[in-house]
């Protein structure tokens, strides 16, 4: 049972996560030939002031610290 999570930073619409949930299924069904209902798909966003590059926030880098 393949299970994929990914991290994001917030901001994204619903319909933007789920066809995300959907492009990562058919991603890992195609890749490891694991049938649709044995895959797991797990999204964590965080706040844009906890994700940082280089020592700087997402936050900090659009201004909005």
């Amino acid at each position: 049972m393949p299970l994929i999570e990914v991290t994001l930073a917030e901001g994204r619409t619903p319909e933007q996560l789920r066809a995300l949930i959907t492009k990562v299924t058919e991603a890992v069904e195609d890749a490891v030939a694991a049938p649709k209902e044995t895959i797991r798909v797990v999204l964590r966003e965080v706040p844009t002031t906890h994700f940082a590059a280089g020592d700087v926030t997402i936050a900090e880098k659009h201004g909005k610290s």
